[in-house]
């Protein structure tokens, strides 16, 4: 049988709230010529029924049954399987504009030296609600020089050059939650790529996504990805290759300094929370912005400062103005410098509502 132009590549573990939708984003693709390639990684709630049925309803699914791997291996199991020119990578909570195949395999049939191109995304909560368009760099030279500090691309937007993904190695075990930047970056090395200025996907925010342990761990691979980048390009040998695990010990003994580590990771944990109040999920983003990983983590003041204000605003959401209060002078004893100027408009609701 002729191989198929596309496989589109999804991991799942206990998504079965979003599942179905995710699969019949794939299956109504205005593209056809794709096969769907499945990799359930330890699914204990009703995920694997669904799949099953889906997979009977449409033989384009093939379905493996992988538990007991991590979500890179699950991944990494999937593009082994596919036989197409080019993978889609796809996750399980997320939704596929129709023409998102056809306008990315257009496109990398008319620039043959992209070897992987993403898109613009619209940003949903839980509920499928946007919560607004997330644009991204579509030029090769700035996204290279995006990637030197962070992901310029949606990973669940990519179609990449099957030769490509196998050039670099696929997906490296050690990255676990930045897997997929790790991965952009060694393929940028190589080949040139892009972002469709078009919305291809909608992408899901919601608090089972990803915990605020994992966020940490995913500023903390990110951090490996970048040092693992400098060796290379200084033509050192890649101190990660053979690595099962990143830890802070680890990015310290590759010369980072604790201080700037902490640092970076109680940003990019502001930075999720900040996701969580966008979508709504406020009890999430509160029980994150309290945990003492963060109100104790050695940050810098104005970094706790604006956390306890990002608290105040919420709970001034909920209308808890008493906890407003209470956050709100919290930040101001914390740092009265950076805390002070948000601080009047909120201070003057509070004392307004009191008086009522």
């Amino acid at each position: 049988m002729k191989a198929p132009e596309v496989t589109v590549a999804m991991a799942v573990c206990n998504v079965e709230r979003f599942l179905a939708e995710a699969i019949e984003s794939v299956l109504g693709q205005t593209f056809a010529d794709f096969e769907f390639v499945i990799v359930d990684f330890g699914s204990t709630d009703r995920s694997g029924e669904i799949l099953s049925h889906y997979a009977a309803i449409d033989d384009r699914i093939h379905l493996y049954d992988k538990a007991g791997c991590t979500l890179v291996e699950a991944r990494n199991e999937a593009c082994a399987q596919a036989n197409g020119r080019y993978i889609a990578v796809m996750d399980a909570d997320d939704v596929c504009l129709s023409d998102r195949l056809r306008l990315e395999v257009e496109f990398l049939e008319r620039n043959r030296e992209v070897a992987l191109v993403g898109g613009a995304t619209d940003w949903i909560d839980a509920n499928g609600k946007s919560l607004g368009i997330h644009e991204l760099p579509t030029d090769d030279a700035e996204i290279n020089t995006s990637l030197e500090t962070r992901f310029p691309f949606c990973h669940p937007t990519l179609l990449i050059r099957r030769e490509a993904f196998s050039a670099v190695g696929g997906y490296r075990k050690a990255f676990v939650f930045a897997h997929d930047y790790d991965l952009a970056v060694r393929i940028g090395e190589r080949f040139r790529c892009a972002n469709l200025a078009q919305v291809v996907l909608k992408y899901r925010i919601h608090p089972s996504q990803v915990s605020l342990r994992r966020q940490e761990q995913q500023t903390l691979c990110r951090l490996a990805a970048q040092v693992s980048a400098s060796y290379r390009r200084s033509g050192k040998a890649d101190p990660i290759d053979r690595a099962d695990r990143i830890t802070p010990e680890t990015l310290v003994a590759l010369g980072l300094p604790e201080s700037r580590i902490r640092s970076i990771v109680v940003a990019d944990g502001r930075n999720w929370i900040r996701s969580m109040v966008a979508a709504g999920e406020y009890s999430t983003a509160l029980a994150a912005a309290n945990a003492p990983e963060m109100l104790n983590s050695g940050a810098e003041s104005w970094q706790i400062a604006d956390l306890y204000l990002t608290v105040a605003r919420m709970h001034w959401r909920r209308r808890e103005f008493a906890q407003a209060a209470v956050a709100a002078g919290r930040a101001l004893a914390k740092r009265p410098l950076v805390a002070g100027r948000p601080l009047v408009g909120l201070w003057r609701r509070i004392a307004r509502s009191a008086e009522k």
